[in-house]
């Protein structure tokens, strides 16, 4: 990306071309396109969808006028230009030029442009070499042969975003706007700060304080920005004010700054260890606007300005012909920071010098412009001041947490931020010393997996590898029992079954479960232990049969045979146990029969009187492929103990068999949510919601649609099988990680989906299936934002491919591969889809025919 814009669109929705390069562009008014970069698009055929268009690129304009827009033929036909968005890819060969040019020429690069004092845009440059039109113009510009030599056997298209929309921070005043205008809701108001108590300071509902410590006696106005930042002691600064990398720790006591409404201040070090120097400005002051048109600092004409300081334009531009504007006025001192807060009142107007004392400092001092500010910043330094500073901040934060909260900040990563500080180890100690007060502190309240994975990353951050190791065990070994406490708290035990003081035989019971899997439209994630157990989670799925049969089972019957257990599955593989007391967690990954063991634990039949006089013989299979997504481990763990308390005569309801299953998971090391369960084991469509407390509440509520939805959905919706095998658990340990770290952006979408179920359980009661399918989309955009690898090109090229005939796609269950589910736009259009995925060559795909499983 270059330029001074922030995008804002899907990048999902992004296609890009093999082997080439790509821009990305949006339709725009020819005023704004004149002040900007425009890309004339071929008219020659491309790709035109509803939400994009993909042409190749047949020339580049840099702020053209309108009649260089209409000569360049780069007007639309509805009066618009492309807007060169300065979001730039690079795919296949047209990457491998790339970096092949990267490694073999940069520092030969580099080192020529230096030597000539010349410039190489990146922005301008670059780009021309995709673009043939822009060859001759190239090849005069520093390296622009050996750029067209490198990168121009590829082409460049232009991807156009129709839905695209971008906020350009081209001046301080368009930043504050952004910040306050109809974008606010996105901008979060504190973040990584140190701020006083509110009756020792006086700061702003609306201002946005990053990265910045405040102490008392601090005043900050509406609308103000301030970052990087460390104000102490009699400090005002106004309303609409942006305040950066300004660093005023000590000030004199009896003294007072102040920074007027509408002003800029930041503060630079200078290059060869010449000290800093503090810069100040209006903040709709433009540089490069002369004293002749009007220019003005700090508001006022330069007229006014000179006037009321009572000093000569040639104190600030000297004898020279050159510009009088801000740009190249000489009026920053480089003196102490005292010296400079004083001098810098006086000029913003602020502070009056009645008896010349200022006026004369300031006239005596060395002083520099912004023209020669711009070639003399000491940049390493100021990213080093920088990163130390958060580092320092980060240090403070991460202590308080510890000393007075319930870990409920990102710790994972503050200790990042911490890396640039010296003492970070030190300081990760001290942090560590904390344990086990907090167990100890707030019992019953703090959950366990929390403070160990706290504990896990700060014993890694330290490079206690083995230690952290340790703990890391103890995290997932909290989060099975948490869950295995929230289950049967309050409800009651399996049957252990007494043991008969007779010996009469048991009659032989034999049982037979078969499910249906489940499809989810939205909400998985927050149906997932710990999420679950500590937040309100929602999911809406469906239950379908699969080629006409339910696919999942289990057959459970007793056998005087033998006294133990013998399991088989539809693979063929088989295991007899005769000693039941070694069936016992965990167990090993690798153990194909690790499900009907754990089921064999959480129901509790290996206790029960059953198991004294006969043995039992369990078979299962699932007409699944492996990897599914549809839930298939879950729902055939479900058919398994719904089979087992069927035999025991036990409690068998749907509930009691879902609430076990969630135990199983835990203990399989899994660690599975309960949607899976609810999906295979409630018929139809279904809205559940979960909400945390001993115990866990699950309410389970039918979607109830007509005859004539359920049709449409079985007509419009394709599921299709991927081909590409995914594995949920790897997926979960990573979402479950991010969680157990309180990653903002991670909690911030789970609470989405959970609300977007909500919102499909109304879109489909009211038959609004094209409403779905928008929902679809969302939640897979937040299902890779939850985990960027749940995709894969083979996915993205399906999903690119059904698209022109689709309102929705996603992949169901964690992603990665398995299932996906195409919800067409109309009948019709699911018939074409499927007809041209069946005789394509290019995916290795199956439509699978469904039905939803409804009531029995």
């Amino acid at each position: 990306m270059t330029g001074d814009v922030l995008p804002c669109f899907d990048a999902s929705n992004l296609y890009l071309p093999d082997d080439a390069a790509c821009i990305v562009t949006v339709p725009t008014t020819l005023d704004v396109a004149a002040n900007h970069g425009v890309v004339v698009a071929s008219k020659d055929a491309g790709i035109d969808q509803e939400t994009y268009s993909l042409c190749l690129v047949d020339d580049l304009l840099q702020k053209p006028t309108v009649s260089e827009l209409a000569e360049g033929h780069a007007i639309l036909d509805d009066g618009r230009a492309l807007l060169d968005t300065g979001i730039i890819a690079a795919t296949g060969k047209a990457w491998q030029d790339l970096v092949t040019l990267a490694h073999s020429s940069s520092h030969s690069v580099v080192k020529e442009l230096m030597t000539c004092n010349k410039e190489l845009s990146l922005y301008e440059d670059l780009v021309a070499a995709w673009v043939p039109a822009k060859h001759v113009w190239l090849r005069n510009r520093p390296l622009g042969k050996e750029l067209i030599s490198a990168l121009g056997k590829q082409r460049l298209f232009s991807f156009c975003s129709y839905d695209f929309s971008f906020l350009h921070f081209g001046t301080s005043a368009e930043v504050l706007d952004h910040l306050a205008g109809s974008y606010s809701g996105l901008v979060g108001r504190r973040h990584m700060c140190s701020l006083p108590e509110t009756t020792a300071c006086d700061i702003a509902a609306t201002a946005i304080i990053l990265c910045t410590k405040i102490s008392s006696g601090v005043s900050i106005g509406e609308d103000t920005l301030v970052y990087d930042s460390v104000l102490s002691g009699r400090i005002r600064i106004g309303s609409q004010c942006i305040i950066v990398s300004v660093n005023i720790r000590e000030f004199d006591g009896s003294a007072c700054f102040t920074l007027p409404d509408r002003h800029c201040l930041w503060e630079v070090p200078l290059a060869n260890s010449a000290g800093r120097v503090l810069v100040y400005c209006g903040l709709h002051d433009n540089p490069k606007v002369s004293i002749q048109k009007d220019g003005t600092f700090c508001g006022k004409p330069w007229i006014n300005v000179l006037e009321d300081l009572r000093i000569q334009d040639t104190d600030l531009w000297g004898s020279t012909s050159q510009d009088k504007c801000l740009w190249t006025a000489k009026l920053f001192p480089v003196m102490s920071l005292p010296e400079m807060l004083n001098v810098g009142m006086w000029l913003m107007g602020s502070e009056c010098d009645p008896d010349g004392r200022i006026a004369s400092l300031w006239q005596k001092s060395q002083r520099i412009s912004l023209e020669e500010l711009h070639r003399a910043i000491d940049y390493r330094q100021l990213c080093t001041d920088s990163s130390k500073h958060q580092a320092n901040l980060a240090a403070d934060i991460a202590k308080a947490c510890m000393n007075y909260g319930l870990l409920g900040r990102n710790l994972f990563q503050l200790c990042e931020e911490m890396l640039q500080k010296d003492t970070c180890l030190a300081v990760y100690e001290e942090l560590l010393s904390f344990f086990p007060s907090h167990s100890e502190q707030y019992p019953g309240v703090l959950p366990q997996s929390r403070e160990y994975q706290v504990k896990m990353d700060l014993l890694r951050a330290s490079g206690d590898l083995s230690t952290a190791c340790t703990v890391e065990e103890k995290v997932w070994a909290s989060i099975a029992s948490e869950t295995a406490s929230a289950i049967k708290y309050g409800s009651k035990e399996p049957s252990s079954g007494k043991m008969s003081s007779n010996h009469e035989s048991l009659h032989p019971r034999k049982t037979v479960v078969e499910l249906p899997v489940r499809v989810d439209f939205v909400g998985g994630w927050s149906d997932t232990p710990p999420w679950s157990l500590e937040r309100p989670g929602c999911v809406l799925n469906m239950a379908i049969s699969l080629q006409g049969s339910l696919p999942v089972g289990a057959m459970i019957e007793t056998t005087e045979d033998h006294l133990g257990v013998r399991i088989e599955d539809d693979a063929g593989r088989h295991v007899y146990i005769d000693n039941l007391a070694s069936i016992s967690s965990p167990f090993k990954e690798s153990d194909p029969f690790r499900l009907v063991k754990s089921a064999l634990i959480v129901t509790g039949i290996l206790g029960h009187e059953i198991l004294s006089k006969s043995g039992l013989n369990i078979r299962t299979w699932s007409n699944v492929p492996r990897g599914s997504g549809l839930g298939t481990s879950s729902i055939l763990s479900a058919a398994v103990v719904k089979g087992l308390f069927q035999v025991m005569e036990d409690d068998e309801s749907d509930d009691s068999v879902a609430r076990a299953v969630l135990v199983v998971e835990q203990i399989m090391g899994t660690g599975g949510g309960w949607q899976d369960q609810i999906g295979g084991l409630y018929p139809g469509i279904k809205c559940t919601q979960s909400f945390p407390g001993q115990p866990l509440r699950l309410q389970v509520v039918p979607v109830l649609t007509t005859p004539q939805l359920i049709q449409e959905l079985e007509e419009r919706l394709l599921i299709v099988f991927t081909g590409q095998v995914r594995l949920a658990h790897q997926v979960l340990q990573k979402v479950v990680t991010r969680y157990l770290r309180r990653d903002s952006i991670l909690i911030s979408s789970i609470k989405r989906l959970a609300e977007l179920a909500k919102i499909g359980r109304e879109a489909l009661m009211n038959g609004e299936l094209d409403e779905l399918g928008g929902i679809l989309l969302e939640a897979w955009r937040l299902h890779q934002e939850l985990d960027p690898f749940c995709s894969n090109r083979p996915v993205d090229e399906l999903f690119a491919f059904a698209d022109p005939y689709c309102c929705g796609y996603k992949l169901v269950g964690a992603g990665g591969g398995g299932f996906a589910l195409l919800l067409a736009k109309n009948p019709s259009c699911a018939r074409e889809l499927r007809r041209a995925l069946e005789e394509s060559d290019t995916f290795d795909v199956k439509v699978y025919d469904w039905n939803v499983a409804m009531p029995r």
